[in-house]
């Protein structure tokens, strides 16, 4: 485990390094998750088997520390992550964000090109409105979630895997991430997205389809790659099937764009 103290923000945040050799990849974990738990499993297998990994862990998620000042803006998140690579010496990183750090790594692409090469996004959340679990944690005032609501989500989580990780999130950062995923960010993450000059990729699980925001990508010409065997939870559900998706989105063409 490797950390930066940020000095803007007066607070640490923490990633795990996995030693390799070619291209560098970064991992951004979603909502009430934790990189470790997401992704050591998936870059260490298949083709992403024996390549550097650095995988965040976002401010209030996971190892990294909680700062009540931070508003967990996915803007801030992302330039978080920024510094991480620039404390680490790295750019023309292949970037992979899931969810919530789907959104965190378009806008990282989008702001800092010099440090990100490939972009490749599982699900991510590309406009305002939330998801299945942002979406009812921002309909409740920050005070009640954090009183109870973050106890009952994750006690009513139905899936196991899921409120382990939850458990290690702060209910602060939960709920002020999920009223940011609501409220989304202008330009929009899908529109940055669709606007990105480098090779991108959008992942979907083979039982998400039909999904709207894949088919919108899709017609924009971002290219999309189905997991099978996989919800929205891919990387957990079907782990080889992730791995070679990644795999294969960063090695799609630099896009044509108009």
């Amino acid at each position: 485990m490797r950390s930066l103290f940020l000095k803007g923000v007066g607070a640490y945040v923490r990633w795990i390094e996995i030693p390799g050799d070619g291209p560098v990849t970064v991992c951004v974990h979603g909502l009430g998750c934790t990189a470790g738990s997401d992704f050591a499993h998936v870059v260490t297998r298949g083709p992403l088997a024996g390549r550097r990994a650095v995988l965040v862990d976002l401010l209030g998620f996971g190892l990294s520390d909680r700062p009540r000042g931070f508003r967990y803006r996915v803007e801030e998140q992302a330039a978080v992550v920024a510094e991480v690579l620039e404390h680490e010496g790295l750019g023309g990183v292949e970037l992979l964000g899931h969810s919530m750090g789907g959104a965190v790594a378009v806008h990282l692409a989008a702001a800092r090109p010099d440090l990100v090469a490939r972009l490749v996004v599982a699900e991510p959340n590309l406009y305002p409105g939330g998801g299945m679990f942002s979406s009812p944690v921002a309909a409740q005032t920050e005070d009640a979630f954090v009183r109870e609501g973050f106890a009952r989500m994750v006690a009513e989580t139905p899936r196991a895997d899921y409120a382990a990780r939850l458990r290690l999130a702060d209910p602060v950062a939960v709920h002020r991430s999920s009223v940011a995923l609501v409220e989304g960010t202008s330009p929009s993450a899908g529109d940055l997205l669709v606007g990105l000059d480098r090779p991108r990729a959008f992942l979907v699980g083979a039982h998400t389809r039909p999904d709207a925001e894949a088919d919108r990508m899709e017609a924009a010409g971002v290219p999309v790659i189905e997991v099978p065997d996989a919800g929205h939870d891919m990387m957990i559900d079907n782990p080889g099937g992730f791995a070679a998706a990644v795999a294969e989105g960063f090695r799609v063409p630099f896009p044509r764009l108009p």
